[in-house]
């Protein structure tokens, strides 16, 4: 009997403690669940906030936008104002040595500085302006000024004053009107014509025209005024009409080939004084034949064909180049002047180098000689000689050149009179 009632005993103590310790787990879930949805719940709100704090910053951005755009609108824009204009220039220090056996002349020693300024304004989509200020003096062919007259100030001129067409609805079409840089085309950068600083005055047309895809056909038109003679009752002017067009073809291989000719006629100098008294108080023709003391002798009526042609030597471009004049209303059988030239390298990169020669003949009335280069035979006409160059790159936009001319006037009495001059010069860009 002690035995069952000891049986039962443990029986009911056992059945007790499975029932607290159930009620102890149950109890001890719920809070685990309890605690389990209160997390739920905060990460929804931190959520919440993460997603309105993203707003509110996205707001504040939107909003401080829309007030510097409001306040850009508003306010004045002289960045803009001044992006409408391009300021560049140039400065070239020479050194100069000149020897000259015509007339016992002494030898020449002197430095000289070139000084230019150039200021474009882009007026819209097919207008610009262009004006340029340079050292120098009222001679048409040279912007030099010697370093003379114990330290006297330097004169400043006008080198360019332009107004610049381009139409947008024709591509390739460029027309300017004022004193405007020369339109036409030289070989090689040759001056049997034309002198690098002359810059005529009237209008001028440019056009670039595409024949397929390795050909571009270039004219060139210029209508100038020369001069307005105001000597004596007939005041007759003088002007020069120009066209020039030349085709260059680009071969798949690199090289390419230029072709052309051109026409200049110059109007009513025949019979007239020497141009340079527009600009000097002296008078010369300049190696061109007169028929009394300083008058020219013959009208200009000029003839010139020219090629150039272009390939590379390694890496090296190379560049061989001819140029033909003749005058067609000269009065004297001395109305032809030729070049031949070329060149090698490209003065480009620091370090680069360019090398360059020319030979000319250059008779007494094939071109204008106040308007071809002012260096050769100290300018003008009626000379044969060479010229060698060679320009080395020192580094960006400044270079180091030398040139030497080594020719013969044959101006006096048929005299070939020999004319040596070496130009060392340093030029800087901006």
């Amino acid at each position: 009997m002690r035995k069952i009632l000891v049986v039962l005993l443990l029986a009911l103590a056992t059945s007790f403690a499975a029932n607290a310790e159930t009620d102890e787990i149950r109890e001890l879930k719920k809070e685990i669940d309890k605690q389990y949805d209160l997390l739920l719940k905060m990460q929804t709100r931190i959520a919440e906030l993460e997603t309105a704090q993203k707003d509110s910053d996205k707001q504040i951005i939107q909003k401080v936008a829309a007030e510097v755009e409001k306040q850009q609108v508003a306010a004045p824009k002289p960045i803009s104002w001044a992006d409408n204009f391009k300021l560049s220039g140039d400065f070239r220090y020479r050194y100069e040595s000149i020897q000259e056996e015509r007339d016992g002349k002494a030898d020449t020693n002197r430095n000289r500085i070139r000084a230019r300024l150039m200021l474009e304004a882009f007026i819209n989509d097919e207008w610009d302006f262009g004006l340029r200020l340079a050292t120098g003096s009222a001679d048409p062919v040279s912007t030099n000024q010697t370093l003379e007259d114990s330290f006297s100030s330097k004169p400043v001129w006008l080198d360019l004053a332009y107004v610049h067409y381009h139409p947008q609805w024709m591509d390739g079409l460029d027309i300017y009107a004022g004193k405007v840089r020369n339109p036409f085309y030289k070989v090689g950068g040759n001056q049997l014509i034309w002198d690098d600083d002359l810059n005529p005055e009237g209008g001028s047309l440019k056009l670039a025209s595409k024949l397929g895809a390795n050909d571009m056909l270039y004219t060139n038109l210029g209508i100038f005024y020369v001069d307005v003679d105001r000597a004596g009752s007939n005041r007759v002017d003088s002007s020069l009409f120009g066209i020039q067009s030349y085709l260059k073809h680009n071969f798949a291989s690199g090289d390419y080939l230029i072709a052309g000719a051109s026409y200049y006629d110059y109007g009513n100098l025949k019979g007239r004084s020497g141009l340079k008294g527009t600009w000097s108080s002296s008078n010369s023709l300049f190696g061109n034949t007169a028929s009394a003391p300083n008058v020219f002798a013959s009208d200009y009526n000029i003839v010139e064909v020219f090629a150039e042609y272009g390939t590379k030597v390694g890496e090296l471009p190379v560049a061989v180049f001819g140029d033909y004049a003749k005058n067609i209303a000269a009065s004297t059988s001395q109305d032809t002047g030729w070049l031949i030239g070329a060149k090698l390298g490209k003065a480009r990169n620091p370090g680069s180098w360019e090398l360059a020669y020319n030979y000319r003949d250059i008779e007494a009335d094939a071109v204008v000689g106040a308007f071809n280069d002012s260096d050769f035979i100290g300018g003008g006409t009626d000379g044969r000689g060479h010229q060698f160059g060679i320009t080395y790159q020192l580094s960006k936009n400044v270079q180091a050149a030398l040139s030497y001319y080594l020719a013969e006037e044959t101006r006096t009495s048929g005299c070939d009179d020999d004319y040596r001059r070496l130009q060392l010069d340093l030029k800087y860009k901006f």
